[in-house]
């Protein structure tokens, strides 16, 4: 599939141009979709691809997508038409870029897409499982059920995202000053008292091993700070972007899941995103083949996509899910097949696995707890190695002119 961007005019009203974006197989996909919609195509290009490799992009936040889905729940609900609703959430919308994805999606609605359909168009915005359950909704008649689900499914989600970050804040608030503390040491302090021990002992003084180590580290830094921010940054750069990447992706997904300590957090997250997210696919109506392919891109971690995408095509087969789960327990612990197995007897699986979700969402905050109270000490010592380490690198030579001395 390829993505154009069109500029129309509307068959509807007279002189009023559209322009937005669809995704086709060929240019004549894309008037015959156009032509569907009443829109009668003036320009068709392949749309250029908007830089992926800024690290700082703007978007629409979980909490605001949150507040919109709530909101639209209760206008369909109350009997307000669709296309009144969003429009009336478009105007009142503070970010811009969900204001203008708001205008496009009335736009099509308007020019006969269905909501879901519409919603699909801005992956950045609204995922697969938002689009899956929206259109699993439409087409039961159950649209302001399935966007209250929407609703507390991503509440959830980002309760989660938040305490992980919330977890890693304070780690990174200590490596951070502790890498300042060190280039300090090393441009401003360690020089000082290189002079000082070298006044004392004379140019042919023996110094111990740490020492000269630590001196000749901050007479590279000092002399070629020009060659090493640099790199420092051009390598921190080329990391975060190769782990972007798919194959950087891959080998940072697979890495974090064989960490001491933070392996645990990412499976007991990864196991109640996939709790949630699967239920309330499931929940909505979605299939389960379908359900299994939002979910494994909804996880967030590749060896959890690789895993749940060949269950699916197992599923597909008429092999039980239950079966398939309790196969890898190494990403899935054995609680999760035996709830599926009890889902899939009963015919609730949605239900079943929902309590699996609270459960891992509450381990998930234990887990978090109990690793802050590990980190901190960790950290501490971390920090007074560093410094015991430079503070021996000076103490050493003085302990030794002071023998000579006496």
């Amino acid at each position: 599939m390829t993505k154009f961007s069109y500029i129309a005019a509307s068959a509807k009203s007279k002189g009023k141009t559209i322009e937005g974006e669809i995704e086709a197989k060929s240019r004549e996909d894309v008037i015959a979709l156009l032509g569907k919609q009443h829109l009668n195509p003036i320009s068709i290009k392949i749309a250029k691809e908007k830089n992926s490799w800024s690290l700082f992009k703007k978007g629409v936040k979980p909490d605001e997508l949150v507040i919109f889905t709530r909101q639209l729940s209760a206008m369909i609900s109350a009997g307000v038409p669709l296309v009144r609703s969003i429009n009336s959430l478009q105007s009142h919308a503070e970010n811009p870029i969900f204001k203008e994805t708001l205008k496009q999606v009335v736009t099509d609605i308007e020019g006969g897409v269905a909501l879901g359909d519409a919603l699909s168009k801005h992956p950045g915005v609204f995922s697969d499982v938002y689009v899956n359950m929206v259109r699993a909704g439409e087409a039961a008649g159950i649209l302001d059920d399935i966007l209250k689900r929407l609703a507390i499914q991503q509440e959830k989600s980002s309760s989660i995202r938040k305490k992980v970050k919330s977890a890693m804040s304070y780690p990174m608030v200590l490596l951070f000053i502790t890498v300042i503390a060190f280039f300090g040491l090393m441009i401003f302090v360690i020089p000082q008292i290189g002079e000082i021990i070298q006044d004392l002992g004379g140019p042919d003084a023996e110094l111990p091993g740490l020492t000269v180590a630590m001196l000749a580290i901050s007479s590279f830094m000092i002399n070629f700070w020009y060659i090493l921010f640099p790199a420092l940054g051009a390598g921190v750069y080329a990391l975060l972007h190769y782990v972007r990447t798919p194959a950087g992706k891959a080998q940072f997904h697979k890495l974090i899941l064989k960490l001491p300590l933070v392996n645990t957090i990412i499976k007991k997250v990864a196991v109640a995103r996939f709790a949630r997210t699967y239920s309330s696919l499931i929940g909505a109506g979605v299939s389960v083949v379908e359900s299994l392919h939002v979910t494994a891109r909804a996880i967030g971690n590749t060896v959890y996509e690789k895993s749940i995408t060949l269950a699916s095509d197992r599923v597909q087969n008429g092999e039980p899910l239950s079966k398939i789960i309790d196969e890898d327990p190494e990403l899935f612990p054995s609680i999760l097949g035996q709830m599926l197995s009890v889902g899939e007897e009963t015919g609730e699986t949605d239900v079943v696995l929902l309590k699996v979700a609270d459960f891992y969402e509450e381990e998930v905050d234990v887990a978090i707890d109990g690793i802050n109270s590990i980190i901190e000490p960790v950290m501490i010592v971390f920090m007074g190695g560093m410094v015991g380490l430079i503070a021996a690198s000076v103490m050493l030579p003085i302990a030794g002119l002071s023998q000579n001395i006496e």
